[in-house]
């Protein structure tokens, strides 16, 4: 669509020269504005901006609905351009212009630093989308239009480079407006001249807007555009694209703002320190980095002081700064020289390696403390459902002293109370007031009194960061070590602090160094911070039976209310895992192992009749919304195997007995290879081509019909079912047959491979898309969920060479998608990872990916996740307990009527659209940068910068929307992931010399950041 023309031609071009210097520009070296993009001008005479006609009559409902939508995408658009025009025009060529100069060509530059660049790419969008408006009532498509202009790399370079260079241009402006009465008097006439008196910050924000506001307009077109639409499928390609750019924006900000914070704090250490040794060596990668405030308290709790300082958490050791302000100097001066434009100056107070970090919770013993034992110790939170008697005997200490001693004398006196109940139980005589009832109302009142206590020092650890760390030898030598206590935002940023001080620790392992291999075309690139971390590899069925073959695994997720809240920051997710398999010909196995903890521990074996080739999960209904007299509890959730004799066994969860609650045989007592359930079935495919659809009982106890209704698919065995929303797809061969879930009636049947011989294996869904495995050949393949169109192939063994050199012929055995990630097994033991969109749109992989270097001896059995979610009211802080939830209540006014329920899981995700890490200018002197106008009277030390643009915590991950929302509203949900893989041994590809001879069933558990 973008094609260079003839000088002079009046029509808008942009092309990339072969010779550009982004990085050299940014940084100032250079005073050409040129960087390598060709200049060009658009022609309002010879394109007139896009114009939408008028309504036509007989339309359909979702057509005016469409129509809308369109309208909003022409409007939003021509007010963008409009507004990056207005930056150029009425700031920047005066400012270029203006004599005596108030801001050199070289700041100029840096302040306004691609504007030109992106207004020339949506100048050319602007063009393309007037001849697409003016021939919608014949076509009705957008979405192509999308694709061809916002996925070309150069839409990705200039908003790369403007989004890196925003804090550095808007610390630019404050620092002249400081400096420079005649340049901030420029500033306030422009804005005073304006329509709207938008600031010039308020303008320059819109390009960091303006992708997530075209997603959500498109997420609207797609939501109102039917299936079988000629837009349809452009629609979800454009969702892609324009997903992956802002994805691939975030990681480029992401290491943008890691190398300026490192050579920040970098710059605060002498240069012959190891510590800057360290630093600038180019090893380290930041992991985290947050103002908190570090708190010290008095032997009677008071607080005696507090302090703000900056706390950097590295790949390997954790470092804590002052944050060191000087704007004055010693003859009270204003010292320019500190307001740099990438952030605050620092003084290291201190640094510690890693490994001897220690996070002491509330409730815990200092001495007796282990990160890796998390799960097994009590917390105030696990001690508030024990009997009163035994939380006596739980020694105590570690918080604001106050609490704790208020507790501990409250806990004596019950002590004394309850002796003295047995003392009267002793009483021969009546007496008033000096009974067992009066005793027991005693007992009650104190137990009452403790839970309250219970609940404050719970409440205080919420916010409460302990650190437990080395300090210098005392005189003897012994080791000694310190308490720091840091006060967090809120509680979202203690579970973040938790969590990756746990998880970079595991980082450290040997397995990990380095445990991911990033396919690239220097083979050096870093795997991304984010990575999954092999958390701990566990054998299965070891030690029980011989030769037992793993066939596959589910997560039963079960909330534990015994987790205290920073367990939860460490231990995997939340409830069982129960592991399946067995010997050909003999009898299955399952082991139950428990996740509550940071190392899964079995909690149940038992053997089964025959080998177990599935399984299925199946969740708790939930109620039906209006009881009706007869209706009786729901079904609980229940686990269903599959076994090699034909038979199908469904068990109670762990927390229920694990009881068996029903056996029901296939026809013919064929292998059931698989199970999927849907909320009228269960399926079961069968090695004969059939598959079994069981009608479930919707009251009452779990139930399945004891004869199933047999749909005939092909001759070959049924190795793959897919559950979506009206339908099922069931696989045999390398056919696949889509069935009407309700009716079961075969809707449509479509060829997945060339190759008669390629059995499609597996197959899984995200998005509109649908990726499968087969079995024979090393491609997996994307088709559409609509339309059945094959989208993409990716050949696995272009990635698993990486790892071992010459293997071409590999087969993929599982595969898994999660937030974000196509998980990839193969029968030589290698986990490859590919990234893929998380929206609505079609799951095409949009990177190289990575190849694990820890995997298992031979194939890969299965990929299972483990997923929980901690509960919102765990999240919130004592002032939104005190508030009732207000930032849930900030919502737009609405009309009064009926209240909505709460949108489901799936829907809440899709408003979160794009973080950009903008680091606030708060710090600087001078008046706050705002999208409006500042009040008359308004003190600048006490105006907020505006909210909906960004949260002016230091460093903030900002979500950045385009509709109005409650202001920083705190996101309600945090998921636990971790990715659990089986199969014979474990082996690691990065270390030289022949594969181990491990051949015992092993489980391999991946962990990643908790998803905050």
């Amino acid at each position: 669509m973008w094609r260079r023309r003839p000088a002079g031609a009046g029509d808008c071009a942009l092309a990339r020269s072969p010779s550009s210097s982004s990085a050299a520009s940014a940084s100032g070296d250079s005073e050409e504005e040129d960087t390598g993009f060709l200049e060009v001008t658009v022609s309002d005479m010879k394109h007139p901006p896009p114009e939408l006609s008028p309504m036509p009559e007989g339309l359909s409902p979702q057509q005016v609905v469409r129509r809308h939508i369109l309208g909003s995408i022409v409007q939003s658009e021509r007010s963008y351009v409009d507004s990056l025009k207005r930056i150029l025009q009425d700031y920047r060529n005066p400012l270029l212009e203006m004599e005596p100069k108030v801001l050199s060509a070289r700041k100029c530059q840096l302040v306004f630093f691609r504007l030109k660049e992106i207004l020339q790419c949506h100048s050319m969008f602007q063009i393309a989308l007037a001849s697409r408006v003016a021939e919608w009532d014949a076509t009705e498509k957008i979405g192509d239009l999308f694709v061809a202009s916002f996925s070309k790399s150069m839409v990705l370079d200039v908003y790369s480079d403007y989004v890196n260079n925003f804090t550095t241009a808007m610390s630019l402006i404050k620092k002249a407006c400081l400096t420079k009465p005649a340049f901030l008097e420029f500033l306030k006439k422009r804005q005073m001249a304006s329509a709207d008196r938008v600031t010039l910050y308020g303008l320059m924000v819109k390009p960091i807007q303006r992708f997530p506001q075209f997603i959500l307009l498109l997420q609207d077109m797609l939501k109102n555009t039917p299936k079988g639409h000629a837009d349809r499928l452009s629609l979800q390609l454009a969702l892609t694209e324009l997903e992956t750019l802002a994805e691939k924006l975030n990681e480029q900000k992401r290491l943008a703002d890691q190398v300026a914070e490192i050579q920040q704090l970098g710059k605060s250490i002498s240069d012959r320190s190891s510590l800057n040794k360290l630093l600038s060596s180019g090893q380290r990668q930041l992991l985290l980095c947050e103002t908190l405030t570090e708190t010290v308290y008095g032997d009677r709790g008071q607080l005696v002081k507090s302090k703000e300082r900056k706390v950097f958490l590295l790949n390997d050791m954790l470092v804590c700064a002052n944050i060191n302000f000087k704007p004055v100097n010693s003859r009270g001066q204003l010292e320019i020289s500190s307001l740099v434009p990438l952030g605050p100056k620092y003084v290291v107070k201190w640094s510690t390696a890693l490994p001897q970090v220690q996070v002491v919770e509330v409730g815990q013993e200092s001495g007796a403390y282990d990160k890796d034992n998390a799960g097994g110790h009590n917390t105030a939170a696990a001690k508030k459902h024990a009997p009163a008697g035994q939380a006596s005997h739980n020694k105590v200490y570690l918080g604001p002293p106050r609490l704790f001693q208020e507790l501990q004398d409250l806990q004596k006196d019950l002590a004394v109370v309850e002796q003295i109940t047995l003392l009267i139980s002793t009483l021969h005589g009546t007496y008033q007031n000096l009974n067992m009832t009066v005793a027991q109302d005693w007992c009650l009142a104190l137990q009452r009194m403790m839970r309250v206590k219970e609940e404050e020092i719970h409440s205080a650890n919420k916010c409460r960061l302990r650190l437990l760390l080395p300090g210098k030898p005392d005189k003897s030598g012994r080791p000694i070590s310190f308490m720091v206590v840091f006060i967090t935002p809120n509680p979202l940023s203690k579970i973040s602090w938790v969590n990756r001080l746990h998880l970079a620790k595991i980082g450290l392992r040997e397995e990990n160094q380095p445990g991911w291999l990033c396919p690239d075309e220097d083979k050096k690139s870093k795997a991304p911070f984010w990575c999954p971390i092999l958390s701990c590899r566990v054998p299965a069925f070891s030690s029980k039976a011989l030769d037992l073959q793993l066939g596959a695994a589910v997560h039963n997720p079960v909330q534990s209310s015994l987790l205290g809240f920073s367990a939860v920051s460490t231990s995997l997710p939340q409830g069982y895992l129960w592991v399946g398999g067995g010997q050909e010909g003999a009898g299955g196995q399952v082991e139950i192992f428990s996740l509550n903890r940071s190392v899964p521990r079995t909690v149940k074996f038992f053997p089964v009749a025959s080998q177990v080739l599935c399984m299925e999960y199946i969740p708790e209904r939930d109620p039906p919304a209006e009881p009706g007299p007869a209706a009786e509890q729901p079904p609980a959730p229940t686990i269903c195997l599959g076994l090699r004799d034909g038979s199908i066994v469904a068990y109670g969860s762990v927390d229920a007995g694990t009881q068996c609650l029903l056996t029901r045989r296939s026809p013919g007592l064929q292998p059931v290879l698989c199970l999927k359930h849907s909320p009228d079935y269960l399926f079961a495919g069968l090695q004969d081509g059939t598959v079994a659809a069981y009608a479930r009982n919707n009251g009452g106890p779990w139930e399945l019909a004891e004869q199933p209704t047999c749909l005939a698919v092909g001759t070959g065995p049924v190795r793959a079912l897919l559950a979506l929303d009206e339908t099922l797809w069931a696989s045999c061969a390398n056919q696949v047959t889509v069935l009407d879930a309700s009716s079961l009636q075969a809707q449509q049947t479509f060829e997945a491979h060339p190759d008669a011989e390629a059995s499609v294996t597996h197959m899984i869904k995200a998005g509109s898309g649908v990726w499968m495995a087969f079995s024979s050949g090393s491609s997996i393949r994307l088709f559409h969920t609509e339309t059945l169109e094959h989208l993409q192939e990716i050949n696995i063994a272009t990635r698993t060479t990486f790892v071992l050199p010459g293997q071409k012929h590999v087969r993929v055995t599982s595969l898994l998608i999660c937030q974000g990630l196509l998980w990839v097994g193969t029968d030589q033991g290698i986990i490859v990872l590919l990234p893929v969109p998380r929206l609505e749109g079609i799951p095409k992989i949009t990177g190289k990916g990575m190849v694990s270097l820890n995997g298992h001896g031979g194939p890969v059995a299965f990929l299972a996740v483990a997923l929980s979610t901690l509960a919102p009211d765990v999240l919130k802080s004592d002032k939104e307990e005190e508030e009732g939830g207000g930032a849930e209540e900030a919502k737009p006014a609405e009309p009064a009527g009926p209240s909505l329920p709460p949108p489901p899981r799936e829907m809440r995700k899709k408003g979160v659209l794009l973080q950009y890490r903008l680091r606030s200018t708060t710090h600087l002197p001078g008046q706050l940068l705002s999208v409006r106008e500042a009040p008359a009277g308004a003190a600048p030390e006490h105006t907020e910068e505006d909210g909906s643009i960004y949260e002016m915590a230091d460093d903030p991950d900002v979500w950045v929307r385009s509709r109005p929302c409650a202001r920083d509203a705190p996101r309600k949900e945090i998921s636990s992931v971790a990715i659990i893989s089986g199969g014979r041994g474990y082996r690691n590809f990065g270390a030289a010399g022949p594969a181990g001879g491990e051949t015992d069933s092993t489980l391999l558990i991946w962990q990643v950041p908790l998803m905050l």
